[in-house]
């Protein structure tokens, strides 16, 4: 039965990639052919330019025409094919445009289930719920950190008068401690560690103490 009516073709269908190459390599096979034939007419203008006028001139003419005819037509089969090769180029870029376009399409609905199923696990009462604990933590801590950083006994504000004044009193008592250590007055002898001993005691004391006081007897 296959030898009277064939068998079905197992070989893959020819792409428009693949329509466009075969369109591509007979295009360059027309201007291999189209370069030959100038080559040729290029050759008998140059013998029919220094040949006159007769029979041997008139029959190259007759080539050369030939050739002229065959170019032309070489030329009306190259546009055609050039005209095709763009016409399945438009086509293969238009079927690429829908297949990306289907594959976003894909990815789109991919993602929107990926997100419904997402934001269905989410409870918004509990992010809300959420939050309101961070924010009462939040103001518990600023408080702890207020309470700890309290000053003790030392007054809030000190105005700037104040500090003039209490400046000026410092002033004034280094300056008088200067004067009196410039004037020889200083702190009483008694008082100087140097000069403290049984020699230099004070006049308001009457006698020294006893080095080694006797033991009164029974």
């Amino acid at each position: 039965m296959n030898r009277l009516f064939g068998s079905k073709s197992t070989a893959p269908k020819p792409s428009l990639n693949d329509a466009i190459k075969g369109i591509d390599d007979r295009v360059g096979s027309l201007d291999v052919k189209l370069s030959k034939i100038n080559a040729e007419l290029s050759t008998y203008q140059q013998k029919i330019s220094r040949m006159r006028d007769g029979p041997g001139k008139s029959a190259l003419k007759q080539r050369a025409l030939k050739l002229l005819r065959q170019r032309k037509q070489i030329e009306a089969q190259k546009d055609q094919l050039e005209s095709q090769s763009w016409n399945i180029t438009q086509a293969s870029m238009t079927t690429d445009n829908l297949q990306n376009t289907m594959i976003t399409v894909d990815a789109m609905k991919s993602a929107n289930k990926q997100l419904k199923k997402t934001y269905g696990k989410i409870d918004i009462d509990q992010i809300e719920a959420l939050q309101d604990e961070m924010l009462d933590l939040i103001d518990k801590s600023n408080e702890l950190q207020e309470a700890l950083s309290t000053s003790y006994d030392v007054p809030e504000d000190i105005s700037e008068s104040e500090l003039d004044a209490e400046l000026d009193a410092l002033g004034e008592e280094m300056q008088f401690e200067n004067e009196m250590a410039e004037s020889g007055i200083g702190m009483p002898s008694y008082l100087n560690e140097e000069a403290v001993g049984t020699d230099n005691l004070p006049t308001f004391i009457d006698e020294p103490a006893e080095e080694n006081p006797t033991k009164v007897a029974n």
